[in-house]
């Protein structure tokens, strides 16, 4: 038996290389062997920084008895989702037909020796709970599906054809709804519905942090004065900062809480989040002049460039375990906070642990995640963190992801563009990992998904990589006024119209799996909606109108959706909105542009763009033609509320 995982590059694959299970990564060849021993195949998709990814390799994979099973009767491959999301994207569209809910990682797909799903799980344990197919044990499944295969059961294959077809079925959307600034209302309501007055955040346990609803609330309050708009944002933004979820000590987000008050997190760290986070705080900061807001900010974009990054590239995601226990690294005992604290002569210690929400008996598993019991930190916090620092310093550090991909690194240097607005340094950084990504994921002409950090890409780039880097660039322009970036901009919109478009559809991948992009904003922004995002930037900038016909046409092709279910795409809500009021582009010469970027970031209306000219005055302009001109940046506010 030889496992073929010791030459993938991928960590998620590499954790997996000493398993006896008989792996291949994702190959012809394990198909065809497939097929020609007449093998049922079991296809394991997962990420390094998984939770319970790590508890099935420990109670799945790990084991002789299931590794003997699988050996013998299956052929076994393993998929890295984030080094191949269009694998991932074709088995969750499984996993949903088949289960008729939302999957999750791991993935666990048996097919056919032909390749044809006919059952998919989650996490499956060993041993089987009670009576119900969902209750069936590892051991038992696998051995059911084996006889089951060998003896060609009708049912099964029957199934299998049922499944294929179904997957085979394109559906078009209904016919097209007029976009109009209603929609808001309709989205305004279902957001509503799902809020939590209390904790903040738009579900009960486990929370995600919506990072795309909020920013369109935002956006809202900006346009209407919406007063629920802004308590929602607020509301939820403060809870979420306050600890838990929000890590006090290192800084930055995990990925979601377990429970409805944000205290207890699952403690990875994902660079999507990270990125969406940093810039939305940052904006909520410019609008609401919140100095914890901008604080939270820089320190996610500190985490990330100090614990997360290196030669300008940032790592993918920092594990939840450590030490072979989820969160061993992040939560503390009362009596080690105690010593520490009294070693450092400090006395009211009873009042920091009360600020801290730290206890005897703990909020995690008898340890103490901490949280800010109210907004604010106890006296002397910064030197507390430091030490506290210290306590984990003497820890394992959970396992990082050195992974570099270029959707996610394209986020977060779009964030910190954001908050360059506000300290110039961060342009700096982001100008720097913006070339170290182009240098390492742009080969001969052609854009690269993943890579680990210092080898050579080999996966290519899908429609999310093509979105999320053109606007990095456009923010990049934005900033800097350097027109190479822009024509990046307009070149890798260009070859995502070519390679992706279809008539207002979006294909996330071409090729071997070709699947269609998801429109609704789940576990980051629909990469639909930034390149509709994109397209209306150049369509302003470049003052050419096939651009946002484009984007037009990607919106009219999802309008019947988007009117009646608008809480499930943010994203676009808000480029409709875009559309419909346009953006305002302010002109002058590059130096009045740069030493104004804040008075700039600080306009209320959402939809900006800068474009150096020789004006030595600040031109303002629509999509038709400049209507304004101003020697005072504090007037433009007024001149383009009274251009509507």
């Amino acid at each position: 038996m030889s496992n073929r995982l010791k030459t993938e590059d991928s960590p998620y694959l590499q954790q997996h290389c000493d398993n006896p299970v008989d792996w291949y990564p994702w190959c012809d060849e394990a198909f065809e062997r497939a097929e020609r021993e007449n093998k049922a195949i079991f296809i394991s998709i997962g990420y390094s920084s998984c939770h319970w990814c790590h508890v099935m390799e420990e109670k799945v994979f790990e084991s002789q008895t299931c590794a003997d099973i699988l050996n013998e009767s299956f052929i076994c491959i393993k998929v890295d989702r984030e080094e191949r999301p269009d694998i991932d994207k074709h088995y969750q569209e499984v996993y949903m037909l088949l289960n008729r809910r939302a999957g999750g990682w791991p993935t666990s797909i048996f097919c056919t020796p032909q390749n044809k799903p006919f059952f998919a799980g989650t996490y499956i344990p060993p041993e089987s709970r009670g009576g119900s197919i969902d209750g069936i044990g590892f051991i038992e499944l696998t051995k059911l599906i084996a006889q089951k295969v060998s003896q060609r059961d009708e049912q099964l294959l029957k199934n299998a054809d049922e499944v294929e077809s179904f997957l085979n079925h394109k559906e078009h959307p209904k016919e097209a709804t007029v976009l109009k600034e209603d929609f808001v209302k309709n989205f305004m309501l279902q957001v509503k519905n799902n809020y939590d007055t209390l904790y903040g955040g738009f579900s009960v346990a486990p929370k995600f942090p919506h990072a795309s609803t909020l920013g369109t609330l935002l956006i809202i309050d900006k346009l209407y004065g919406d007063k629920s708009a802004k308590a929602m944002i607020l509301n939820t933004l403060q809870n979420m900062k306050k600890g838990g979820m929000y890590d006090l000590v290192d800084g930055g987000f995990c990925r979601y809480s377990v429970d409805e008050k944000w205290i207890v997190p699952h403690f990875e760290k994902m660079l999507y989040d990270n990125a969406l986070l940093c810039e939305l705080y940052t904006n909520a900061y410019l609008t609401y002049d919140d100095e914890s807001f901008l604080h939270i900010a820089k320190e996610i974009a500190d985490f990330w460039h100090n614990r997360m990054s290196e030669d300008a590239l940032f790592y993918s995601a920092g594990d939840a375990d450590s030490e072979g226990e989820e969160g061993t690294y992040f939560v503390y005992s009362y009596d080690e906070v105690y010593k520490l604290l009294e070693d450092n002569g400090y006395e009211n210690i009873d009042t920091i642990f009360k600020a801290l929400s730290i206890s005897e008996e703990g909020n995690f598993e008898g340890k103490n995640i901490l949280r800010l019991k109210d907004e604010e930190a106890p006296k002397d916090f910064e030197n507390i963190k430091f030490l506290l620092r210290g306590l984990r310093a003497k820890r394992e550090y959970p396992f990082i992801d050195k992974k570099i991909q270029t959707s996610w690194s394209a986020m977060m240097i779009k964030a910190l563009f954001t908050l360059g607005k506000i300290d110039e340094s961060y342009t700096q950084k982001a100008i720097k990992s913006l070339d170290a990504l182009l240098n390492m994921m742009y080969i001969e002409g052609k854009l690269y998904h993943t890579a680990l950090i210092h080898k050579k890409p080999k996966v290519e780039a899908f429609l999310e990589d093509y979105a999320f880097l053109s606007q990095a660039l456009l923010e990049a322009f934005n900033a800097t006024q350097d027109e190479l970036y822009l024509i990046r901009a307009q070149h890798f919109a260009n070859s995502a119209l070519e390679k992706f478009y279809d008539k207002g559809m979006w294909k996330f991948s071409i090729g071997e799996f070709e699947t269609k992009a998801e429109v609704s904003d789940n576990t980051y922004t629909s990469p639909v909606s930034i390149m509709v995002d994109v397209l209306l930037s150049l369509s302003s900038l470049l003052e050419d109108e096939k651009y946002s016909h484009f984007a037009f046409k990607t919106m009219e092709y999802n309008s019947y959706e988007l009117g009646r279910r608008p809480v499930i795409y943010p994203y676009m809500l808000r480029q409709m909105l875009r559309y419909l009021k346009g953006d305002r582009v302010i002109k002058s010469n590059q130096t009045k542009l740069q030493s104004s970027a804040l008075k700039l970031a600080l306009l209320e209306y959402p939809f900006i763009q800068k474009k150096a000219s020789e004006d030595e005055n600040f031109m303002v302009c629509s999509d038709k033609s400049c209507f304004a001109n101003t020697d005072d940046v504090n007037k433009i506010n007024d001149i383009i509320q009274k251009s509507f």
